[in-house]
């Protein structure tokens, strides 16, 4: 080869790798904390892609210029959804401490949230933010970690986890992802899902359910080929090390005693001890309780050992077993034929637990509908008074739904409806529009029908308000005055005939949450209106609170929470 042919290759290579570097430096995250640099010039509409957001386009705005570059340097940002999605910025928590949001997400915890103030629980949280004042970074993310798991939200962590590639207590997370695999006791399903959590993640727990699974498919040269790695990296432990060679046909399981310490050995140990058998008790995790509930290994073999009953009831109480496993035992309870005939009487002289199995077995076999009543209410009462009430809530529900109506004596109809849990959804639910009635008239499909047309709804005001002014006698309500003001905060021209301005003057906005608004903490403020929504659905609170929410929603512009609020509270639903 010619010199002169040389000298062009490496001018040809030169070029290619400034180009390179050029090309690399076109790269922006704004998400990751060496961007975070207030020297770049970011136009305020500019729209940047996002790896952490699964590509989605977010708009930066002059948050990211307002922090200096010394506070913000270092900062990771953890979340599901884009900020700008309902209308937060990532500065929403920016005038708040940190103590406060967690003294109110616990307050909210110890609630069962209803649908509407769930989503808004979850749309606030976990938006992508700033971190609050006078918290960590790590301890704000542990704060959203914990809600997830402890409400079992499966498919929100399975979507945190695909939008934040790393992060602290990563390891519980994954963690409480496999033990949820395995507590189903459903390996075959726990084994295909365990690739996704699996996907660019390093984790020894996650690697040695991953072994497993590949002994469970029959790919044992994989699985001894991961194992060995595994050692090799000291990330295994003797436990697990003598379950897989049994598993693999190497060794006998030279394991000793029962490991319970996490769900993953434990089920290691119960598919790998002979004979296996273990005494669950109140001090055992759920997890462990959830998974010997799927397997079918709750069993009882002596009804005399009542602790054992009573730790089952326990467990069935606090939701870690399914609460069929105590009617299953109560079914199994011995008792003569005098005793069943006579159970109302004799319940009392029994031990507890064997009198409410005597009052459910008279009631299984009762043919007559008030007999039934009148033991299912007795033996609610049973539970209640040994605060076991979340046992039967559910089964009394359902076993009153199966009664026919027409059955059912007068005397007993109002308690049975108070008895009864309505399955269907606030959503669910058809509309019946009143154009008489302007907070229950057509002009609601513009707060719940996405994108509808401005203009068409100013006709629709102006068609509704020319029926409404036929009645002389009619009364602007506090939810008649939500409506016009968030239509006019919307660019809708309210009727000059209607001053909603002055029918708001009847209402107050309670001061400490107009202050969160005036000082525009947006996060903040949303998680007070979760919790003063708490376990209602917002159809069933007072009209000045619903007004006093869709007042201080709109301050904020907090627009897509207002439609969600007005759309769920006024419609009449049918």
């Amino acid at each position: 080869m010619k010199l002169s042919d040389l000298n062009k290759i490496f001018f040809i290579f030169i070029i290619f790798l400034n180009f390179s570097h050029l090309k690399a430096e076109e790269e922006v995250d704004i998400w990751k904390k060496d961007n975070l640099k207030t020297n770049q010039e970011v136009n305020k509409e500019k729209k940047v892609d996002s790896p952490l957001i699964n590509k989605n386009l977010i708009t930066t705005n002059s948050i990211i210029q307002e922090q200096p570059t010394s506070e913000k340097n270092d900062i990771l940002l953890y979340g599901i959804w884009d900020p700008d999605k309902y209308n937060f910025e990532l500065s929403m928590w920016s005038n708040t401490d940190g103590a406060n949001i967690e003294k109110t997400i616990s307050r909210i915890s110890k609630l069962q949230l209803s649908e509407t103030a769930e989503n808004l629980f979850l749309n606030t949280l976990f938006s992508y933010s700033y971190t609050p004042e006078n918290i960590s970074e790590e301890d704000f993310l542990k704060i959203k970690i914990n809600w997830l798991i402890e409400n079992n939200k499966d498919f929100l962590i399975e979507e945190f986890l695909k939008k934040n590639n790393d992060f602290p207590n990563k390891t519980k997370i994954i963690q409480y992802l496999v033990d949820r695999n395995i507590s189903r006791a459903n390996i075959k399903v726990g084994c295909d899902k365990v690739n996704f959590i699996g996907k660019d993640i390093k984790d020894s727990y996650l690697e040695k359910f991953k072994i497993y699974c590949l002994i469970f498919n029959n790919k044992k040269n994989q699985a001894q080929l991961l194992h060995d790695i595994l050692k090799e990296q000291k990330q295994s432990d003797k436990f697990f090390d003598n379950a897989i060679s049994f598993l693999l046909g190497l060794t006998d399981n030279k394991n000793k005693k029962i490991k319970d310490d996490n769900l993953l050995n434990f089920y290691l140990s119960s598919v790998t001890f002979p004979n296996f058998k273990y005494e669950p008790n109140n001090k055992t995790k759920k997890s462990i309780w959830e998974y010997m509930n799927a397997a079918n290994l709750i069993v009882i073999d002596d009804f005399n050992d009542k602790q054992k009953i009573k730790n089952i009831e326990y467990a069935a109480n606090n939701n870690k077993i399914d609460k069929d496993q105590v009617f299953k035992i109560y079914r199994q309870i011995p008792f003569d034929l005098n005793t069943l005939i006579n159970a109302e009487n004799v319940y009392q002289s029994l031990e507890k637990i064997e009198g409410r199995a005597l009052i459910y077995q008279k009631f299984l076999l009762s043919d007559n509908v008030k007999n039934k009543l009148d033991l299912l209410f007795l033996l609610q009462d049973e539970f209640k008074k040994q605060n076991l009430s979340n046992i039967f809530v559910e089964f009394l529900s359902n076993t009153l739904k199966e009664l026919k109506e027409n059955e059912i004596p007068k005397e007993y109809t109002s308690v049975v409806e108070r008895n009864i849990i309505l399955n269907k959804t606030l959503k669910q639910k058809k509309i019946k529009f009143d154009d008489k009635i302007l907070h229950k008239s057509k002009l609601m499909r513009y707060f719940y029908e996405k994108d509808y047309p401005i203009k068409k709804t100013q006709k629709e005001l102006d068609s509704v308000y020319k029926k409404i002014k036929r009645n002389k006698n009619y009364f602007y309500s506090a939810k008649d005055i939500a409506v016009l003001e968030s239509l006019e905060k919307d660019g809708i021209k309210i009727p000059r005939e209607i001053d909603h301005k002055e029918l708001s003057k009847n209402y107050s906005i309670p001061d400490s949450l107009n202050n969160l608004a005036e000082n525009g903490q947006k996060g903040f403020l949303a998680l007070k209106i979760v919790e003063i929504i708490g376990e209602d659905e917002v159809n069933n609170l007072d009209s000045e609170t619903i007004y006093f929410i869709t007042y201080l929603l709109n301050k904020l512009n907090l627009k897509e929470f207002r439609n969600e609020i007005l759309s769920s509270a006024l419609p009449l639903r049918i």
